[in-house]
């Protein structure tokens, strides 16, 4: 039986996740988080084999679940689920370390395959996350979008900010001072042609970034 970790912040969502993994026949549910945090412990506890995670989730977000498992745990294959279709995520989550993207759209039909192919030291993801990245490759640097120019961190920082985080949550956040965070939103409000914490939040809503 392959092992499964679930972290989502949605009940349900992860109830229905469990009832598709287990009804496979060859996968059980070992342990459900619905934060980062929580995650991160629960992997630590319970030893999974594969760890379903979401990008969307509080305490820390999947990226940075993502980047603090395959340090500790490299051997541990992470499967993001998510309802972000957005490329600005696929990229981000292979880069941190994840073997796989799946949209929840997708789920029901391709969760358990996916969970498969990664456990077996294969990368997934959906055709469509394929297509958006072949499409990223054939545009080139020369015609990336404000987005694209900004860090893995300063993407986080947005989030947070977007999702009305102080500059201290944010710094305690990610054990860094506070002029650090504040060079963060200076660099990516110059970046994004944005004035002030109101449009962040407008800005990532617009782009999917977190849930309106």
């Amino acid at each position: 039986m392959i092992k499964v970790l679930l972290a989502d912040d949605h009940s349900i969502v992860r109830a229905g996740l469990r009832r598709i993994v287990e009804e496979s026949g060859e996968m059980e549910v070992v342990a459900e988080a619905d934060d980062g945090r929580e995650a991160i412990a629960k992997v630590r506890r319970y030893r999974p084999d594969v760890a379903v995670v979401d990008i969307s989730m509080p305490e820390l977000d999947g990226l940075e679940v993502i980047d603090i498992l395959t340090r500790d745990f490299p051997a541990l294959p992470v499967l993001v689920l998510t309802m972000h279709k957005e490329d600005q995520y696929v990229i981000r989550a292979l880069e941190a370390g994840a073997m796989g993207y799946l949209t929840k759209q997708s789920a029901p039909e391709q969760l358990v395959s996916a969970i498969r192919k990664v456990h077996n030291g294969t990368r997934y993801i959906t055709e469509a996350a394929a297509e958006s990245l072949a499409l990223r490759l054939a545009k080139g640097r020369l015609n990336q979008s404000a987005l694209d120019t900004l860090s893995t961190r300063e993407l986080q920082v947005l989030r947070r900010l977007a999702l009305g985080h102080t500059n201290r949550e944010i710094a305690t956040a990610y054990n860094i001072s506070i002029k650090t965070v504040d060079t963060y939103r200076f660099r990516l409000l110059k970046k994004l042609a944005l004035r002030n914490n109101a449009e962040i939040s407008r800005f990532a809503i617009q782009h999917h970034l977190v849930e309106p």
